[in-house]
């Protein structure tokens, strides 16, 4: 099976086309091109006569490096069809903020301007992203042509709830340009290897109640699982990602359930894994918790305080079926032997297994360092690299046994 060199930088190379409108939003756009650019990708900015009212072509092409598309009718262009040219080239289209006249031109399928015309020539995924006031955005005019292009495969995100330019708040505010990003990954990435499957992940630890104010928790921040369900979402995946208390944002385009004790944690993956494809158990869930938690505060009394401690259900050793399912050992010591007796015990058909008190690796780190360990007596030693390079090694090994099994 061919893989992909994933890295960190998802789309670099790739060709994002930015339509930007009249909008009072406009200076978001910028930080969107900004932040593209920064991701590696290479972008086209189109601009509406009504957007250069806001912002000048001048300040995209200083953070892109590439020429400004404003006119259709520009003799001096290097492009004979600027709006073909544009729509062919692209990987995705990206209309951000999105005025409710361009959204109105799309769904009548109007060519009067650069933004309309290169919808109407590309095959590329197309976002747009409306950004108005919410008077605007609640009319059924606006709704109607929102619903029309929607169903024309337009993927529409947002608008945010907030603040808006008239000092009210409600929604149309454009969304923040890290989703705008999520958004345009996972366009790209929908037809990718995982289209079509569905994949759980869970992620971070949970919190076992010792009164109303303690707990027992560990030190897991989510980061793996969240960048696991990253990973599948940026390869066409379906994701649901089961969370403990985690600090961490929800990646564009996962469902998401939070939970906070383990046995809730367990009740969540099992029904999750319904139907699907894959289960990543990146989780730390609590191996323990109080037989009996205290109804109210257990007050200071200068005396020890024994808590007693009972088992918790081995989450991902009581759920089985016809998904691939990987677990993880997060170990301080032993590793290989303790990981490997947890594939039988568990079910598993791979283990990925850390320790945790090596540098750069484990808990709250962007990184981590990982052996691969398949059902099959197979192993895999990788490299200290980002967790979410790691989530696509763990996705490959998952991709295999799939098409095996298909």
């Amino acid at each position: 099976m061919t893989t992909r060199a994933w890295t960190d930088r998802p789309l670099e190379g790739r060709r994002v086309v930015l339509g930007v409108t009249g909008s009072i939003a406009c200076y978001k756009g910028v930080d969107v091109a900004s932040k593209l650019t920064q991701a590696g990708a290479l972008v086209d900015v189109v601009l509406t006569m009504s957007a250069q009212q806001f912002v000048t072509p001048l300040s995209f092409r200083g953070l892109t490096g590439r020429p400004v598309f404003t006119n259709m009718y520009d003799p001096q262009s290097p492009l004979a069809e600027e709006h073909v040219m544009l729509a062919r080239a692209a990987d995705a289209l990206l209309i951000a903020p999105a005025s409710a006249t361009t959204i109105a031109r799309m769904a009548q399928g109007m060519a009067d301007d650069m933004v309309a015309l290169t919808y109407l020539a590309t095959t590329a995924p197309v976002l747009v992203a409306p950004a108005m006031d919410g008077q605007m955005w609640a009319h059924d005019a606006v709704q109607a042509n929102v619903a029309t292009v929607r169903e024309r495969g337009v993927t529409i995100v947002g608008p945010a709830e907030g603040r808006l330019a008239s000092g009210h708040m409600g929604l149309g505010r454009l969304v923040e340009t890290e989703t705008l990003l999520g958004a345009v990954r996972a366009a790209i990435g929908a037809k990718g290897d995982y289209a079509g499957k569905r994949v759980v992940v869970s992620a971070g630890g949970t919190q076992e109640p010792i009164d109303p104010v303690r707990y027992i928790g560990n030190r897991s921040s989510g980061k793996m699982g969240v960048a696991i369900a990253e990973a599948a979402r940026d390869r066409g995946a379906r994701v649901t990602l089961v969370c403990g208390p985690i600090a961490l944002a929800t990646p564009y385009g996962v469902d998401r359930i939070d939970v906070k004790t383990t046995a809730d944690m367990a009740e969540a993956v099992r029904i999750a894994v319904e139907g699907a494809d894959a289960l990543s158990m990146a989780a730390a869930p609590a191996d323990f918790r109080s037989a009996a938690a205290a109804d109210q505060k257990i007050k200071r009394t200068g005396v020890s305080l024994a808590v007693e401690l009972v088992p918790n259900p081995d989450i991902i050793a009581s759920v089985s079926g016809a998904f691939v399912k990987v677990g993880f050992a997060a170990e301080t010591q032993h590793l290989r032997e303790h990981a490997a007796a947890k594939i039988a015990a568990k079910g598993l058909d791979l283990i990925v297994a850390n320790d945790v008190t090596a540098p750069a690796t484990g808990f709250a780190h962007d990184t981590n360092q990982v052996i691969l360990i398949g059902a099959d007596g197979t192993s895999e030693e990788l490299p200290l690299m980002s967790k979410y390079v790691v989530a696509h090694r763990i996705l490959d090994r998952v991709a295999a046994m799939l098409e095996q099994r298909r």
